[in-house]
């Protein structure tokens, strides 16, 4: 497709998984840019554990066994010198009535000697610090050339213009939710494929569909706890909601890999960065809208990392492959061997989860990429990635956090030419269709990258 407007060209500088800053491009030098933040101005690291992950200093997640009495938990926040700050309760969602509560608990304490001092205790069932998940993006080469390389056929893109070709190009019964930060949903190549809830009624201040979130008609801010799924500033999430279904054949910008497709938003992230707690709150909200509201929700995007895993997260995630839902995972951004230095949610040993590596246009594995020949299982088009972005614009970026969202829309282009598929089956079409590229050999599970042409 051709591009007929404008694009602002992003560069960045990623530090580790708490740092980055993104600089102007001359292309459009009065365009806002992506905001920087340091993790560690908020931050405290697990130099107990060793494992390097960030975690909101004060904050604790507990689950109580079934059955404790209220004078017992009493006794444990008393120890933790805490008080009960906000509550998950995933067992209210149709069908997972034997999910206990997650309490979010704020403490005086040193988060690690606070666990310590209760972990043995025999009501718990499982206490840990809030960890911080950080967006899986990367630099950008500031010039921008060959637009859309990604969705090529006869190259290394995903291959997404045959199907188009073969007038594969979604459904508007088919549900993808963007769980990262916001996205622009008014964007001109997005307005026409945002998702809304159905229970909703816009703007009455009222939570018609009673599922605990008052005119959550696009979404959930899990950060801020409001409707404002869009802030201005939602560049990572805006690109990955452009990469999967960016309208297609509408003359402008950019096609995503599915041109009609519904997108739904569950914003957990405010600048590069979010909670295990939000994170699962808000996979269990769209756990909640498929089997409340019956909506074909087939993937979740999770386009960021982090070094520890989260019981409280990993329970949502096991709870959304009970759901049917895939977690479209990116697989990070450190040059590691995932096979040895796990990142999460990717490594997670779940059956609905996919982990995705990078590949670049010339057909080797990202520079940035992590891999893992066990625990990564593809890889899709990563680098220069031009998608939608802040201000009805669009801009390049690269990461894992691209690659992603080329096979949460090749989940979705799937599930619209196969209606009624499966998690299960979704899943083995794309892994069996990858294509075996040479500088993926030994590097992921398939040996090869994203080929949606024959969807």
């Amino acid at each position: 497709m051709m591009i007929r407007e404008s694009f602002k060209l992003t560069v960045g500088l990623c530090l580790g998984l708490c740092l980055y800053s993104c600089q102007k491009s001359e292309v459009n030098p009065g365009a806002p840019q992506p905001p920087s933040l340091s993790a560690e101005s908020k931050a405290q690291r697990l130099t107990g554990t060793g494992s390097g992950e960030d975690y909101i200093p004060g904050q604790l997640l507990v689950k109580f066994k079934d059955g404790t009495p209220a004078k017992n938990k009493t006794a444990i926040l008393t120890k933790l010198k805490g008080k009960l700050r906000d509550k998950a309760n995933p067992k209210s969602i149709p069908g997972f009535e034997d999910e206990g509560d997650i309490d979010l608990i704020e403490t005086s304490s040193d988060v690690l000697a606070a666990i310590n001092d209760v972990k043995n205790a025999p009501e718990i069932d499982f206490i840990e610090p809030n960890y911080i998940y950080h967006a899986a993006e990367v630099p950008n080469d500031p010039y921008y050339t060959n637009a859309q390389w990604n969705m090529q056929a006869g190259g290394y893109g995903c291959q997404a213009s045959t199907a188009w070709n073969n007038h594969k190009t979604g459904s508007g019964n088919v549900y993808v939710g963007v769980v990262d930060q916001g996205y622009m949903y008014q964007h001109d190549d997005l307005k026409n494929n945002a998702g809304v809830n159905p229970g909703e009624i816009p703007a009455n201040g009222i939570d018609d569909d009673q599922n605990g979130y008052i005119d959550d008609v696009y979404g959930w801010n899990f950060y801020q706890n409001n409707a404002a799924v869009y802030n201005g500033s939602d560049f990572h999430g805006t690109h990955v909601a452009g990469i999967i279904g960016a309208e297609g054949g509408n003359g402008i910008g950019v096609a995503g890999v599915v041109w009609n497709v519904k997108l739904l938003s569950a914003k957990f992230m405010e600048g590069n960065s979010g909670t295990a707690f939000s994170a699962a709150l808000a996979i269990d909200y769209f756990i909640a809208l498929k089997t409340k509201q019956q909506l074909n929700i087939v993937a979740l995007c999770c386009s960021w990392e982090g070094n520890t895993s989260s019981k409280n997260l990993e329970a949502a995630i096991r709870r959304a492959g009970r759901a049917g839902i895939l977690i479209i995972a990116a697989a990070g951004n450190n040059t590691n061997n995932n096979d040895k230095v796990p990142v999460y949610p990717a490594s997670l040993k779940m059956d609905n989860i996919i982990s995705v590596a990078s590949i670049g246009r010339n057909g080797n594995l990202s520079y940035f990429s992590n891999y893992g020949a066990k625990t990564v299982d593809i890889a899709a088009p990563g680098e220069s990635i031009v998608s939608t972005y802040l201000n009805n614009s669009y801009a390049a970026l690269s990461g894992t956090s691209m690659a992603a969202p080329h096979v949460a829309g090749a989940a979705a282009l799937y599930a619209s030419v196969h209606p009624g598929a499966g998690m299960k089956e979704i899943k083995s079409a794309i892994l069996n269709a990858a294509i075996p590229t040479p500088s993926l050999s030994g590097k992921c599970l398939t040996g090869g990258r994203l080929d949606i042409s024959m969807f």
